[in-house]
């Protein structure tokens, strides 16, 4: 599914949290102000255009910390390690694979500050969290902050929202809101998952605030099955980046690119030659593609023919990180595949692998820093991504839902013809935004 794009535009995307009771619900009013400017104003203010009255916006006092004292860089490191343990939990799953370590990442934090006990412990050895638990928050917040602000006109665009969709007569903690009032910026949206007709409504509502987000290329990250009558709580969060290369390719060009299986097919390609951070390893090739602004770039890494699932085997996140710091400006000639496709899988085997077991395991889980009890529980995680990348950058979008209950020198080519690994990397705070493989560009 190779299609003709525009300038590229990189959206990732959502994270979405469902959360759900597995016992009585409680029904007491929301413990938070609905309107930081009417702080007299009785009733919640109703979303505009998502559609039935039951639908309606609260909100903490507390106004988000934007200037927070401390360093993200724990945190950065982390994401990094999290994102190839993640990867390594995928691998097997066929074909392209895409996804957001960073989207992943923000919406679990969360959901991590509610959690408790060996759950909260889990949640952290999963996320690769050496920060204490209350310190997890503030960094978040800070890198969310240095990634999102304000860049020349000749550099890469990066928005985050952050919401969450809430059972109208359910009580959460108000500690718990305004934790994510203050580091997340997230508003909560109060809705009825209780009843056929309004959960539909609900479940609509979080659909289009996802396309809003996504610029329409996550459509519907909550399917029919999303939403039950015993869901209380989604998170989400939502990432758009736009980054065009310092330097555009040459497009019109068809290579030969050899599948895993020896099979080769003709695949439309683009390429360029100038100075680009590269080098050759043992058993691989990489380089790094650098968008306007130079502070964000794709790492792109070869390995031999024959040699990717050994490659793709042994990386892990300090490999990659030593392979990023041998980079060096070189003399390249590079050719590669202009490719689009999309990933929609499952997260909670891959969470559970990792230790977060107890997360999804109903009268096991402590999201007792949600509400008080131990009632909530995660079902499932699904997550979908889309990416095209052409002659001039990068589109792409990402979206989780988590149901709880709930190298100048001799002058080099490189063509990369077959199987490689990507990666979207903010050098700045040195995090992975994104990480993704192609097996077959046609897919």
């Amino acid at each position: 599914m190779l299609q003709t794009f525009k300038p590229l535009l990189l959206v990732l995307v959502i994270i979405g949290l469902v959360l759900s009771a597995c016992g009585p619900t409680v029904t007491p009013t929301p413990d938070v102000d609905p309107d930081p400017q009417a702080q007299d104003a009785p009733t919640p203010t109703p979303v505009p255009g998502v559609g039935g009255a039951h639908l309606s916006l609260v909100q903490s006092d507390v106004p988000r910390e934007t200037a927070p004292a401390v360093s993200a860089a724990a945190l950065s490191e982390a994401n990094r390690a999290f994102a190839l343990d993640l990867y390594q939990a995928l691998r097997a799953e066929e074909g392209n694979l895409f996804y957001s370590p960073y989207s992943i990442s923000t919406a679990l934090a969360m959901a991590f500050a509610g959690a408790d006990g060996a759950t909260r412990q889990q949640m952290a050895d999963a996320l690769r969290f050496t920060l204490a638990p209350d310190a997890v928050h503030p960094a978040f917040n800070a890198l969310d902050l240095s990634l999102t602000s304000p860049g020349g006109e000749d550099t890469f665009r990066l928005n985050v929202a952050n919401a969450l969709w809430a059972q109208a007569d359910y009580d959460f903690l108000a500690s718990y809101l305004d934790t994510l009032a203050m580091h997340y910026g997230a508003g909560v949206r109060l809705a009825d998952f209780t009843q056929d007709a309004t959960r539909e409504e609900a479940r609509e509502a979080i659909n289009a605030w996802i396309s809003d987000q996504t610029e329409g290329k996550i459509e519907e990250l909550l399917q029919r099955d999303g939403l039950s009558a015993d869901s209380r709580l989604v998170l989400l969060n939502a990432i758009y980046f736009k980054g065009e290369w310092v330097t555009p390719f040459d497009g019109g060009l068809d290579i030969d690119f050899a599948l895993l299986d020896g099979d080769r097919v003709s695949v439309p390609a683009m390429s360029r030659r100038v100075q680009t951070p590269y080098v050759v390893g043992d058993g691989f090739e990489a380089f790094a593609l650098e968008y306007k602004g130079e502070r964000a770039r794709m790492v792109v890494l070869v390995p031999d023919v024959g040699t990717f699932d050994k490659f793709e085997q042994a990386l892990d996140a300090d490999w990659l990180a030593e392979i990023m710091a041998d980079l060096q400006p070189t003399d390249v000639q590079v050719t590669m595949p202009t490719f689009e496709f999309d990933s929609r899988f499952a997260l909670r085997d891959a969470l559970v692998s990792l230790g977060m077991a107890d997360a999804f395991a109903p009268g096991t889980a402590d999201f007792s820093g949600m509400d008080g009890t131990r009632d909530l529980f995660i079902q499932s995680v699904v997550h979908q991504a889309y990416v095209a990348v052409d002659e001039e950058g990068t589109e792409a979008a990402a979206a989780t839902g988590i149901t709880v209950g709930i190298v100048s020198m001799p002058m080099n080519t490189i063509t990369v013809d077959r199987p490689f690994i990507f990666a979207i990397h903010d050098v700045e705070t040195d995090t992975l935004l994104f990480v993704g493989r192609v097996v077959n560009p046609l897919e």
